[in-house]
């Protein structure tokens, strides 16, 4: 005989729960009602759900890490639901539940709606007044105005916490208007204390990821909070963060975490050392795996898992916009899909980085490129995880073990290409006479190529253009009359132009020579200034500028170049552009050859 779906609901339980005095330790519910919430654009995805105990219904709100339940079709009107975990709080005088984890009683299917329950209203005498909300970009509406907002005693079938840390706050509960709150979270990410000098003054800071049940956020700690704090978290430690702690909007871009918001460390921000380190989950994954990166957009933030299967030397690149070097090292990961892909770690990550190949690495926070097809990038946000102790980790390794060492795998990148100047798409290295030989160019598609050669002339008549200040112009201005600059694109006129580089420079190695044209980023890690300093120079002291000329010639460089057909004066001709450029390690390149001589002795 077929049980009754009704005699399996906690009929009476969510009043219980509200008022502190529940015993059922996973209450069983109808799901009454199933929405999506409208958030904020590039927010996370939410839904609200309406569960109803026959006596009583009540507004709920999933966590993120529940939202399956929803895309898979499972939690929908009709279903009973055993709730495994959640939070309680009060919103504009409404009562909602936070679910951090349920089961949906599949086997009972689907009911309409049983009894005839009533909306739970909170009773205001019973609640101590307390400003606080959930992230929930809109969970009631969207009207600006802050409401007065109270809260109740909070509960969580799978919270063990201490009597002095009773009052738990889900991460995903925090928002600018939460006050006097405690989370419980784990520290997945620190990273190291950087410096900052600019004319405002000079400062340090740290950042830590924060993880509970219910999400994950960023911390950030300045100056006296960097001083006090930096040695407090480490990484996989549990800690008690209780306000006063300033919660605002996050900056996306230094970031991976997938919340609106963020914290900032206040002089009385209490952190604390849990004795529990149990109860909080470890670092949470979203995989994506290396064969499916090529359906996966530009500049997306991914986590991925691979084995290791190569890793390059440190080398060091010079950053364009401060000048400042760099340390990279790029590490080829392969994973059951049978495709391989370049990522690359930077700064102490790839100095210190000692790793046994065909270990299992776990990478959160990865960014995806196009160049030479997809290879991916370490941010600094973001963690790697070495033979971590999940499923994927284990089903990988035992993948590898039983066939993936021997297999040949598909790669995103150019066989037998070298690394560029900036670090970016594979290209393959070519002396001037090859990329004549090799006509690279003629063709309709773009040829891509790497040379070393020498500066030995660098054009003066014509190196610089006068450009539009307006922000992502760049393009050409003209002086008026009145002694303005415009610019037809902006439809604007500027007191002044800022001149860019448009430098054609003639390029040397022991086969030939290139005419290689280079815009202003490259023009000004090979002049040495920008090219208003040039110009300026120029003008008031023609022999200086020329000696600058000197100075820039006759020095060897790695020129990463694309080569395509263009037309100038009814005449086709091949155009080689440079788009990146570094100065020649002669470490990194004896390297090279002691390797290439290395393989010639072993034939």
């Amino acid at each position: 005989m077929a049980q009754d779906p009704a005699s399996l609901i906690d009929q009476g339980s969510l009043s219980a729960i509200f008022e502190g005095t529940n015993t059922v330790t996973e209450p069983v519910f109808q799901c009454v009602q199933v929405k999506p919430i409208a958030g904020q654009q590039g927010g996370p995805e939410r839904f609200r759900v309406v569960f109803s105990d026959i006596s009583n219904f009540v507004q709920s709100m999933l966590a993120t890490q529940v939202n399956y339940h929803v895309h898979e079709g499972r939690l929908r009107k009709g279903v009973l639901v055993r709730l495994k975990s959640f939070q309680t709080n009060v919103v504009k005088n409404k009562k909602i539940i936070i679910v951090l984890d349920l089961e949906v009683l599949e086997h009972l299917g689907e009911s309409e709606k049983i009894g005839n329950p009533q909306a739970l209203d909170p009773k205001t005498d019973d609640v101590q007044p307390q400003s606080t909300t959930i992230q929930t970009g809109g969970f009631y509406g969207t009207n600006a105005q802050v409401p007065q907002q109270q809260t109740i005693p909070q509960r969580s079938a799978t919270n063990h916490s201490s009597t002095s840390h009773a009052n738990i706050y889900p991460i995903e509960a925090l928002s600018p208007y939460a006050h006097k709150w405690t989370i419980k979270a784990r520290c997945t990410n620190k990273s190291d204390i950087k410096t900052w000098h600019n004319k405002n003054g000079e400062g340090k800071l740290f950042s830590v990821n924060l993880l509970d049940e219910s999400g994950e956020i960023r911390g950030t700690g300045f100056n006296d909070q960097c001083d006090a704090l930096y040695e407090v978290f480490q990484e996989g430690g549990v800690y008690y963060i209780t306000s006063p702690c300033r919660v605002q909007m996050a900056k996306k871009q230094f970031t991976n975490l997938n919340n609106d918001y963020e914290l900032t460390f206040e002089r009385d921000t209490m952190v604390e050392k849990a004795e529990e380190q149990n109860g909080v989950p470890q670092v949470r994954f979203n995989f994506t795996s290396i064969g499916d990166l090529q359906s996966v957009e530009k500049d997306t933030t991914i986590d991925t898992i691979g084995v290791l299967k190569e890793v390059g030397e440190t080398s060091q690149i010079v950053s364009k916009t401060t000048s400042k070097p760099y340390d990279k090292r790029e590490l080829t990961l392969v994973d059951n899909s049978n495709f391989s892909v370049r990522l690359t770690i930077w700064g102490n990550s790839a100095t210190t980085f000692d790793v046994t190949p065909e270990s299992v690495i776990a990478f959160k926070g990865v960014k995806v490129s196009d160049f030479g097809g997809r290879s991916l990038s370490l941010l600094s946000s973001g963690s790697m995880t070495v033979d971590p102790d999940i499923n994927e980790a284990h089903k990988l390794k035992g993948w590898y073990d039983a066939q993936g060492r021997t297999d040949t795998f598909s790669s995103y990148a150019n066989a037998g290409a070298s690394m560029g100047a900036a670090g970016g798409r594979m290209d393959p290295v070519k002396t001037c006479q090859q990329v004549k030989d090799e006509n690279l160019g003629m063709s309709e598609a773009t040829d891509y190529f790497t040379i070393r050669a020498t500066i030995i002339y660098i054009k003066q008549d014509t190196f610089a253009y006068p450009a539009c200040l307006s922000a992502d112009c760049n393009k050409k201005v003209i002086q008026d009359n009145d002694g303005q600059w415009r610019c037809e694109k902006c439809d604007r006129s500027h007191p002044k132009p800022e001149y860019r580089y448009i430098m054609s420079v003639n390029a040397s190695d022991h086969t030939g020579q290139l005419w290689l044209n280079c815009f202003d980023d490259v023009g000004r890690q090979v002049m040495g200034m920008s090219a208003d300093q040039l110009m300026e120079m120029k003008e008031t002291d023609d022999k200086a500028a020329g000696d600058v000329f000197q100075d820039a010639s006759c020095k060897a460089w790695l020129f990463k170049c694309r080569a395509k057909m263009d037309s100038f004066q009814d005449q086709q001709r091949v155009r080689y552009q440079v788009s990146a450029a570094s100065a020649l390690n002669y470490s990194a390149e004896c390297t090279k050859l002691a390797e290439l001589i290395k393989r010639y002795s072993m034939a």
